[in-house]
């Protein structure tokens, strides 16, 4: 093969691994990659406006099509930006690669401009992080990146460029793509699994993690029915089981129903699948304790290092929840005689708890997300960020189809308008919602420019309340009459929106919203509804007056 460069070695080892999209930030310390992607027309670059947001679009993408996504920024201020992607894709367990530009070779150890130790930097955020010193190797290394993201529990590897390394032509072998390798139950732990199970008499599954597909979900669901098994899902997990179903009983997040928060204290059996059973589902490790459980465990997950790093386990399987779900299919059905009523009784809370109270205000933010849940088709995407108002499209948007929730478990601001723009270009036949508060969308708005140049026509809902509200709520929980820089003066949305092009439109009464939202997809383009909420409406279910007068503040 005649000598190429270590850019066009580097584009050659991700097409083969399946690579069709990344995002970017160009940089001067990775152009020779730019340069090699001109003649790769299978490679969608999309150019985002902050590196953030182009590594949580990748970590977007990871999540959607369970393959490593792509990002590329350049050196020192390009990476502290996208590192909090990275930190997503550990907490999250997603797949995900970011390479990374570096100064050339020479100057490396002399505090150059913009010279970082990639190494050091992402050594405790990243599964893996590593420089390329020889751009032989780089067939090599980049085998290796897939390899790591995929495997056991996935996660995000970082690589560093030199930028000689990429602009240097050597020889180089081609490899094949990397396959990823997951664990299967045993027949033996099979066996074990139906044995506690039929011994049960409070049994409840939690599903969670990342190593999940479509099939999987429904052969799950198949094992749920004929065991008449109450079904849990962790925090920002709700998309693995359709919230329809009689068995799902929610979600186990911030502000948990209370009745399902006493089923999982209450349960005798605990089947968490997938999922490393942090402290949010687990109620800071109250609900299930820390070392050992009340209830007696049953832990499946792909990486054995999870298994029993927290909890004594009374099973722990080293497996796939892919493959696992699929094994039950073989299992014979479990009587759940003794705990279907509860499962019923289960479903009937849960029904209750996603009903949107009542409330005075002229716009209803809970009766829109549920409009919304019976408007929408399945596959569309909901996509969240952080804050306060993620809260309504948790607890009263019902998720029918595997893979159509994207919000950070990490709990990172900023990332829904990314994770949506990245939703329509990798599906462009299907609706992708983002919600954003005013403090949030102010992080990453600046997506709309993208959205708008790649023609993905998002729809932004922006809840607008004056504040960074969960901030405030502590405050005002914690720290009754002293409140503090959580006070935001906005700018005109609608007029913002409409700067970038997109359609745009104030909303605020609850009557409005449908026409509004039905005039918004009908654009065809970009497009930003602005609700203007009561600030006193904190949460679902509480008021910044009451907690003031709780705390003696009215």
């Amino acid at each position: 093969m005649p000598k190429r460069s270590g850019g066009e070695i580097l584009v050659a080892a991700l097409r083969t691994n399946g690579v069709d999209a990344l995002y970017c930030v160009p940089g001067e310390s990775y152009i020779a990659v730019l340069d090699a992607l001109y003649d790769a027309p299978g490679v969608r670059v999309v150019t985002c406006r902050h590196e953030a947001a182009a590594a949580n679009m990748a970590e977007a993408d990871g999540k959607m099509t369970g393959r490593p996504g792509v990002a590329f920024v350049t050196r020192g201020p390009g990476a502290t930006h996208a590192s909090i992607g990275v930190h997503t894709a550990m907490q999250d367990s997603t797949p995900m690669l970011l390479f990374v530009g570096q100064v050339p070779r020479r100057l490396r150890g002399r505090d150059a401009f913009q010279e970082v130790d990639y190494e050091k930097m992402f050594g405790g955020l990243a599964k893996w992080a590593f420089e390329i010193d020889d751009a032989r190797r780089i067939p090599e290394i980049v085998a290796r990146a897939f390899g790591v993201a995929c495997a056991g529990r996935p996660g995000p590897v970082v690589i560093s460029l030199p930028e000689d390394v990429l602009a240097e032509h050597v020889d180089a072998v081609d490899l094949g793509p990397t396959r990823t390798v997951h664990a299967y139950p045993s027949e033996d732990e099979l066996v074990a699994f139906c044995t506690m199970l039929a011994a049960a008499e409070r049994p409840l599954v939690i599903l969670g993690g990342s190593v999940w597909d479509a099939e999987a979900c429904a052969a799950l669901r198949r094992f749920a029915t004929r065991s008449a098994l109450a079904v849990a899902c962790s925090f920002r997990r709700q998309a693995l089981f359709d919230n329809r179903d009689e068995h799902y009983v929610g979600d186990l997040g911030y502000g948990v129903d209370p009745a399902l928060a006493l089923r999982v204290r209450d349960a005798d059996l605990i089947v968490a699948i997938g999922g490393r059973l942090g402290d949010v589902p687990t109620g800071s490790y109250s609900l299930i304790e820390a070392p050992r459980p009340r209830q007696r465990l049953v832990h499946v997950h792909p990486d054995p290092l999870e298994l029993g790093r927290v909890f004594e386990t009374a099973l722990a399987i080293n497996a796939a929840p892919t493959a696992f779900a699929r094994a039950l299919d073989r299992v014979p059905p479990i009587d759940g005689t003794r705990w279907a009523e509860s499962t019923r009784a289960g479903r009937r809370a849960y029904e209750a708890y996603v009903q949107p109270p009542p409330i005075e205000s002229a716009l209803d933010l809970a009766a829109i997300v549920r409009f919304l849940s019976e408007r929408l088709p399945e596959d569309a995407f909901i996509t969240t960020g952080a804050g306060n108002f993620s809260i309504w499209p948790r607890r009263f948007f019902q998720y029918k189809q595997f893979g159509t929730q994207l919000a950070p478990i990490a709990g990172a601001m900023a990332y829904g308008v990314p994770a949506a723009v990245a939703a329509k270009l990798r599906y462009p036949d299907r609706i992708a919602v983002a919600f954003a508060g005013d403090g949030d969308f102010m992080m990453s708005g600046q997506e709309l420019a993208t959205a708008m140049q790649y023609g993905a026509a998002i729809v932004v809902v922006v809840i607008n309340n004056g504040m960074l509200g969960t901030i405030r709520m502590h405050q005002e929980q914690h720290y009754p009459g002293r409140t503090i820089a959580t006070d935001l003066c906005n700018p005109d949305f609608v007029a913002l929106a409409r700067a970038y092009g997109a359609h745009a439109a104030l909303v605020e009464r609850t009557a409005d919203f449908a026409a509004a939202f039905e005039a918004a997809l009908a654009s065809g383009r970009p497009a930003l509804l602005e609700l203007r909420v009561d600030p006193d409406r904190i949460t679902p279910s509480q008021t910044l007056s009451g907690i003031r007068a709780r705390a003696g503040h009215a």
